[in-house]
Parts: structure tokens; C-alpha cells; sequence
């Protein structure tokens, strides 16, 4: 029977339990680890970030898209809440859930704190918007609620690209201004 060796790959040295591996002849530390696990996943290894998390404001987008020609479907504007990132995987079906949320914790801050001010401002801007659509129908002002509707879809899709973006490696976020201008608040 005998003791059992240590796994072995070509050209690494043994992967024992908490050490590090060699890669082309240099030590992979823990985020080096974790950038080779995402690779090939729809998680960014360089970011740590996934596009999935995107798809949670992509229900408000849709939502609000429909309230010019169907204004009921503000009930359903009105039940979509904000999400954590970590929220989002645990209740989603992505085959990658525990990566994703393990990734993100060790996600670089310089990809991390652009990317989650952006998801901040999705958050209040969705929320905003449904509350001031919801006054405006219940004012009688079916037209500016629908205006104010596709504006907020047409804004909120305009940060999903934003975040997007830094998910893919960029670090350009815009600021409450610049949203305030694209909506015209």
C-alpha cells in the first residue's frame, strides 16, 4: 500500500495542501490561483468579475420598457428590488455561482470599487425611476411616465455597458452628473 505521493504536473513542483504551485518557474500565489480557476468560465479572470450579474438589471430594463404601452406592469417595476453581487449568484443557476462569489471577493479594487459605484448607481437610479413613474401615473400623466420610463431603460442600459465595461478590464465609471444629464433629472 505505502504512503501516497503528492500530485504532481509537469513541470510544477508537488501541490501539497496551503502551498503554492510552480508555474513556469515562478510561485502562483492564491489570486494567480484563482485567475487560472476562472479561466475559460464566464468570470474575467483578470477582473474577477462575471457579466452574469448584469442580467438582474436587465429585468428592470425590460420592465420598464413595457410601462409606456402596458403601465400595469409598474406592479411588477415596483416588486424588483436591488441585489449583492453575492445575492444575485446564490439565487441564481449559473454553473459557476460559488466561483463567481468567491472571485469577486478577491477581485481587484481597482475593477471592484468602479464596478460596484456603478451598480450603486443602477440601484438608486432603478429605484428612483419606478417611484417617479408610479407618482406620475398616479398624477394622471400616463405620457411623462413613459417618457420618464424609456429614459431611465435607455440610462440604466447605458451603465450596463458602463459595468460591462469594467467587468472586461476597464475602470470608467460616470458620475451622478453625468447620469443626472442622460436622464434629464
Amino acid at each position: 500500500m505505502g504512503e501516497e505521493k503528492p500530485e504532481k504536473h509537469s513541470k510544477d513542483v508537488p501541490l501539497v495542501p496551503g502551498s503554492s504551485r510552480q508555474q513556469n518557474g515562478r510561485s502562483m500565489d492564491t489570486l494567480d490561483l484563482l485567475r487560472a480557476r476562472c479561466e475559460g468560465r464566464n468570470i474575467n479572470p483578470e477582473t474577477l468579475l462575471a457579466t452574469d450579474y448584469l442580467n438582474h438589471f436587465n429585468e428592470i430594463i425590460m420592465l420598464l420598457d413595457m410601462v409606456p404601452d402596458m403601465p400595469e406592469i409598474l406592479e411588477d417595476c415596483r416588486g424588483w428590488q436591488p441585489k449583492t453581487y453575492a445575492e444575485h449568484f446564490r439565487d441564481s443557476v449559473f454553473s459557476d455561482k460559488d466561483l463567481a462569489i468567491e472571485a469577486y471577493d478577491h477581485a481587484p479594487p481597482r475593477y471592484r470599487d468602479p464596478f460596484n459605484e456603478t451598480i450603486e448607481q443602477m440601484n438608486t437610479l432603478a429605484l428612483q425611476s419606478v417611484a417617479r413613474v408610479d407618482q406620475a401615473l398616479a398624477d394622471g400623466a400616463q405620457d411623462m411616465a413613459g417618457e420618464w420610463a424609456r429614459s431611465a431603460s435607455r440610462t440604466l442600459q447605458k451603465l450596463i455597458d458602463v459595468a460591462s465595461a469594467i467587468i472586461h478590464g476597464s475602470s470608467t465609471t460616470l458620475d451622478q452628473a453625468e447620469i443626472d444629464a442622460m436622464i434629464g433629472f
